[in-house]
């Protein structure tokens, strides 16, 4: 996968796989202790420890419709090129937390990507599912909930077509005030601009 952007939609496809109706994505990025990290929480069906032995391994999938697993073991090998790690924590029943961890500063750690797209594309997709995004950097901390952004449309559907750029917009600019190319300041940026 070219990006982590990436990486996040195929982990959170396999949480909507899981029936799950709350989907927790956060983002940390430590530059000074040259940390990056992606953690991915879901309260779907989980796994048993037989499953949960057998996700890293390419070429197992609960998919019927593709015979190779890939997500998983694509996103542990560029967290271990790093030199960080995958961990994965999923009881039956109560659903299933994946963290990767990256050098913040190493070559081959994956670009983000168009993390915008990729969120206001897996919210539209799936309007009944709750999404909470939480992004931390040395500057600030960007966080939403579509729960919150439900009420402030006020009925609207959160699908309908002329959200998705309203919400691509909120999500990039308010992405864009905490990455470390912005001039210090402590920001802390939630969800109720949507116009």
């Amino acid at each position: 996968m070219k990006d982590l952007s990436s990486h996040i939609m195929d982990i959170v496809q396999n949480s909507i796989r899981a029936e799950a109706t709350w989907i927790i994505i956060r983002l940390c990025e430590e530059p000074a202790t040259d940390l990056f990290s992606i953690e991915i929480q879901d309260n779907g069906c989980g796994m048993d420890e037989v499953t949960l032995a057998k996700v890293r391994n390419p070429f197992f999938t609960s998919r019927t419709v593709r015979k190779v697993g890939l997500g998983i073991p694509l996103l542990q090998q560029n967290a271990e090129r790093t030199g960080g790690q995958l961990t994965i924590t999923s009881q039956p029943g109560v659903g299933t937390t994946v963290k990767a961890t990256f050098s913040h500063s190493h070559l081959d750690r994956p670009p983000l990507g168009d993390l915008a797209e990729t969120l206001t594309l897996l919210i539209v997709a799936n309007p009944n599912i709750r999404f909470s995004y939480e992004h931390t950097t040395a500057i600030g901390q960007y966080r939403f909930d579509t729960e919150e952004i439900n009420a402030v449309l006020e009925g609207v559907p959160i699908s309908h077509p002329d959200i998705l750029p309203a919400l691509q917009n909120m999500i990039r600019e308010n992405l864009k005030d905490i990455q470390a190319d912005q001039p210090q300041q402590s920001n802390s940026h939630q969800s109720s601009n949507i116009k």
